[in-house]
C-alpha cells in the first residue's frame, strides 16, 4: 500500500510559535479573526500543490465547525482529501452518516474520511454539555461508528436499540460514493480505546513516540483486532523540523522551544489580573493550540504517556525531539523529527518499516512549512516508501 501523507489546516495562522497566545475560552479568540477565509484557502491549496493526500481538520469546543471548514477546503482544491475530526456525543449518528455521505457525493466521492476523537479533556467536553465519564465515552464512540456504517450498508430501514442510541426505522437514502464506505480513523491509548479501535477503525492513529513504544502499542492493538477478525492500518503524527544541515535544524528546533517558552510566559503576564486568570483557567483551556503544561482535568492516557516521556529526556531514537511536548504538556501533536530533509525522511521511513503507512506532518509555521515539505521532504518519503514496497509489497 502506498504511503499516505496527511497535513493539517486551520482557519487562521496559529501554532505554538505564532498566533493567539492563550487558547482559553476567552483569550484564545482575542488576536485577529477566528476565521480568515483567505488563509484557509491559501493553506488548503498549499497542501494540495505540495502533494499531501489529505488534511486533518481539528475539533475543539470553541473552534469553528469542522464540516463547514471541510466543505471550504474541498471546494478550494482539486484533489486534496479531508480527514474531519468528530467528537461523538454531540450529534446523532444518523445525522453524521447523512452529513458525511452527502459531502462525499457533492465532492465527487473518495475525498472524505472521519477521525473519531473520544476526548481526554474533561473541561472541553463539558463546554459542550458532555458529562459522560471517560470509559463510557469510548463505548458511545463504538456505537456511533457501528451505526454510521450500518446506515451506509443497509438498503432498507432498520430498528436499533443500544446503550446510547435507539432508532425505529433508521435509514439514509444517501450513501457514500466510495466503495466500502467512508474510512474511519481513530485515536486513543487506554484499554477501552484499544477495544473500540480494534473493532471499528480502519486506521489507528498514534502521536509521535519512540519506535520501541510504537511497536509495543501496535502489538497490543493487533492482538485485540485479531479477536475481531480484523487487520488495521496505522498512522503516526509528527512535527518535522528541517534545514540544510543537521546543526541548522537543531538550532531551529531550539529557537522553536525558546519561542514557545517565551510565549507561555507572555501568556501568563497577559492573564494576570483577569477574572479568568492563568491559574484560574486550570483545565478549562482548549488543547488545540495549547502553550501550557498544565494537565489539570485531562483523562487522556496518550497525553500522559508523552508527558512522562518528555519529562525523562528530550531526544529519543536518533532525532525524535520532545522538548515542545514537555513545555506544553503534550497537548496534541507535539513531538518532532529534527534534521536535514534526508535525515527526517529516513526517520519517518523507519516508522513505515514498522507498518505505519500513514504519516501526519504538521509544521510549526503551518503554511510556510507545508510548502517546504512539498518541495524537500514529501518526494523523499514517497521515493523511499516506493523502493521499500518494490522489495516487499505491503
Amino acid at each position: 500500500m502506498p504511503v499516505e501523507i496527511i497535513g493539517m489546516v486551520g482557519t487562521r495562522d496559529a501554532s505554538e510559535i505564532k498566533g493567539p497566545l492563550v487558547d482559553g475560552p476567552v483569550v484564545d479568540w482575542m488576536d485577529g479573526p477566528v476565521i480568515d477565509r483567505d488563509y484557509l484557502i491559501a493553506i488548503s491549496r498549499a497542501h494540495d500543490e505540495a502533494g499531501f493526500d489529505r488534511v486533518l481538520i481539528g475539533y475543539g469546543a470553541v473552534a469553528p465547525e469542522g464540516w463547514a471548514v471541510a466543505s471550504a477546503v474541498l471546494n478550494s482544491t482539486k484533489r486534496l482529501k479531508v480527514l474531519v475530526a468528530q467528537r461523538p456525543g454531540f450529534i446523532q449518528p444518523v445525522v453524521l452518516a447523512r452529513m458525511a455521505a452527502t459531502l462525499d457525493q457533492l465532492t465527487g466521492g473518495g475525498r472524505i474520511a472521519i477521525h473519531f476523537i473520544t476526548g481526554g479533556d474533561e473541561a472541553d467536553q463539558r463546554r459542550e454539555g458532555d458529562f459522560v465519564p471517560h470509559d463510557t465515552r469510548y463505548r458511545r464512540t463504538r456505537e456511533m461508528m457501528a451505526i454510521a456504517r450500518r446506515l451506509w450498508d443497509e438498503s432498507s430501514p432498520f430498528d436499533f436499540e443500544g446503550e446510547f442510541y435507539r432508532y425505529e426505522g433508521a435509514f439514509s437514502s444517501v450513501k457514500p460514493v466510495t466503495p466500502g464506505g467512508i474510512p474511519f480513523y481513530f485515536g486513543g491509548a487506554s484499554a477501552p480505546a484499544i477495544e473500540v479501535g480494534a473493532a471499528e477503525a480502519d486506521v489507528y492513529a498514534f502521536w509521535g513516540e519512540p519506535r520501541a513504544q510504537v511497536v509495543a502499542r501496535m502489538e497490543s492493538i493487533n492482538k485485540v483486532a485479531t479477536n475481531f477478525g480484523r487487520t488495521l492500518r496505522y498512522s503516526i503524527s509528527l512535527r518535522p523540523i528541517i534545514a540544510d544541515t543537521e546543526d541548522e535544524a537543531w538550532e531551529k528546533a531550539e529557537w522553536i522551544a525558546e519561542e514557545t517558552a517565551s510565549r507561555i510566559e507572555l501568556a501568563k503576564e497577559r492573564m494576570t489580573g483577569r477574572e479568568d486568570s492563568y491559574e484560574g483557567l486550570g483545565g478549562r483551556r482548549n488543547a488545540t493550540f495549547s502553550v501550557h503544561r498544565d494537565t489539570t482535568g485531562t483523562t487522556s492516557v496518550g497525553r500522559k504517556r508523552l508527558i512522562e516521556m518528555s519529562a525523562d529526556q528530550d531526544i529519543y531514537d536518533e532525532r525524535l525531539w520532545m522538548k515542545v511536548a514537555n513545555l506544553t504538556g503534550a497537548a496534541g501533536n507535539s513531538t518532532a523529527l529534527v534534521g536535514t530533509p534526508e535525515q527526517v525522511a529516513e526517520a519517518m521511513l523507519r516508522y513505515y518499516d514498522l507498518g505505519i503507512t500513514t504519516l501526519l506532518l504538521k509544521g510549526f509555521d503551518p503554511l510556510a512549512d507545508a510548502i517546504d515539505f512539498g518541495e524537500r521532504l514529501i518526494p523523499l518519503i514517497r521515493e523511499g516508501a516506493a523502493s521499500r514496497d518494490a522489495v516487499a509489497p505491503r
